[in-house]
């Protein structure tokens, strides 16, 4: 799939990283599509809306968990590719990440060039 025809879903809570994360991937995938959640309740509403190939999330969010979001969004669209973002290294979100299948898991403050890497695999395997 070309990254012109790539959507991402970006859910993250803090306002500014969610501003900078739009900011930084469309200077680097400038024909890709994002869409911006607050919420993993806000996610699934809009990734069914859009039907993003990708959902980069952060773990802990309100209202609903990046991992209940993503196990929710898999019952809708399994083959979605997630890329999780976390202030925490913490062994079992790594395992609760892995049991719903994310293919990349970042730690906080985010690296671009880590998230540049995951984003263009993803890429890659669509």
């Amino acid at each position: 799939m070309e990254p012109s025809r790539i959507a991402i879903l970006i859910v993250e809570d803090e306002k500014v990283i969610r501003e900078v994360m739009g900011v930084m991937i469309s200077s680097r995938f400038p024909d890709a599509s994002l869409y911006f959640a607050e919420n993993g309740e806000m996610g699934v509403e809009l990734f069914k809306e859009h039907l993003p190939k990708i959902v980069i999330t952060d773990i802990q969010l309100p209202v609903m968990d990046g991992i209940r979001m993503a196990g929710e969004i898999k019952t809708i669209q399994n083959g979605t590719l997630f890329i999780v973002l976390t202030a925490f290294s913490n062994k079992d979100y790594h395992e609760k990440c892995n049991a719903i299948g994310c293919h990349d898991f970042l730690l906080k403050p985010i690296e671009f060039d880590k998230l540049f890497a995951a984003i263009t695999a993803c890429i890659a395997e669509i």
